[in-house]
């Protein structure tokens, strides 16, 4: 359905930092980095596989109240690997990895708040095995 998403934040080096570091364990890269005087004024960073940045952030004013984002892992072990790295990355706890069986009995999240304080999930869908 989506083809991109993207969120303004309060620091855009310390935001581009910390998704570099939580999403390349779910296997998704910084693709494309627009600095401000190539953005109008404002940085951008896009965040994908090669050749398809999916998640960008931008700086700017950040939003008020939280945003969820839930990024797909591609099994329980990345879900874990995700929520190490974003507290490592100075991430504050949401919950810790775990089925979610009041989802379905397969969901395994896990979730932080990110440096603007979103709600920042990394899940898998797929029986562990």
């Amino acid at each position: 359905m989506l083809d991109h998403v993207g969120l303004p934040v309060a620091d855009m080096d310390r935001s581009r930092a910390f998704y570099t570091k939580v999403l390349a364990v779910l296997g998704y890269e910084l693709v494309t980095d627009v600095p401000e005087e190539m953005g109008g004024g404002t940085a951008h960073a896009g965040f994908g596989v090669p050749g398809k940045p999916q998640f960008w952030i931008s700086s700017g004013e950040p939003l008020v109240g939280r945003l969820h984002l839930a990024f797909s892992a591609k099994d329980q072990d990345a879900v874990d690997r995700f929520y190490y790295a974003a507290i490592a990355a100075g991430a504050s706890d949401n919950g810790p990895p775990g089925l979610r069986p009041h989802y379905h009995p397969n969901y395994y999240g896990a979730f932080v708040f990110d440096p603007d304080g979103h709600n920042i999930e990394a899940v898998c869908h797929e029986p562990q095995g």
